[in-house]
């Protein structure tokens, strides 16, 4: 999964492809790939979102100001990738009619279901994995700490 930013550049430039792709004639199947890239990005985005929504808690602990920053730059790419489809929905619905851009939508729902199976299950499962790993250590340290000083009070004789 690509950050906001990332995804908000590369569906820019993916969708500049396609916008030219109209332009010049291509029909919808020639640029299949960059639709697919587009798609992705946008489901990234909205991905990166829900995942604002609820940060990891080690995330939450130590980063403070940059969560107003991500929040803004997930709302500035929520913005362009709606002005994006909007348009997208013009040139295809202008080209190739209203029944194109249903299958688009059928076929961009199918993309991101298969995403989420697989991408995103996969990255919020590694999360939760370093997230139980680094509190799990974090205990081991704070209890060692603490056996350490009984030891140390019991070795100077105070208890």
């Amino acid at each position: 999964m690509l950050d906001p930013i990332t995804a908000a550049a590369t569906a820019s430039a993916a969708f500049n492809t396609i916008k030219k792709g109209f332009e010049i004639g291509r029909d919808i199947e020639q640029m299949a790939g960059d639709i697919g890239r587009w798609m992705s990005c946008l489901s990234d985005i909205e991905q990166a979102e829900k995942e604002a929504k609820n940060p990891p808690i080690f995330k939450k602990l130590f980063a403070g100001a940059s969560a107003e920053e991500e929040a803004l730059q997930i709302f500035i790419a929520n913005k362009k990738a709606k002005e994006q489809r909007e348009q997208l929905r013009n040139y295809i619905g202008y080209t190739m009619g209203r029944s194109a851009w249903d299958e688009l939508v059928r076929m961009e729902g199918r993309i991101r279901k298969e995403r989420q199976e697989t991408l995103y299950l996969q990255r919020e499962r590694r999360k939760k994995f370093i997230e139980i790993t680094a509190i799990v250590i974090f205990c081991t340290v704070v209890l060692g700490v603490i056996l350490g000083f009984i030891l140390l009070l019991k070795s100077q004789g105070h208890i």
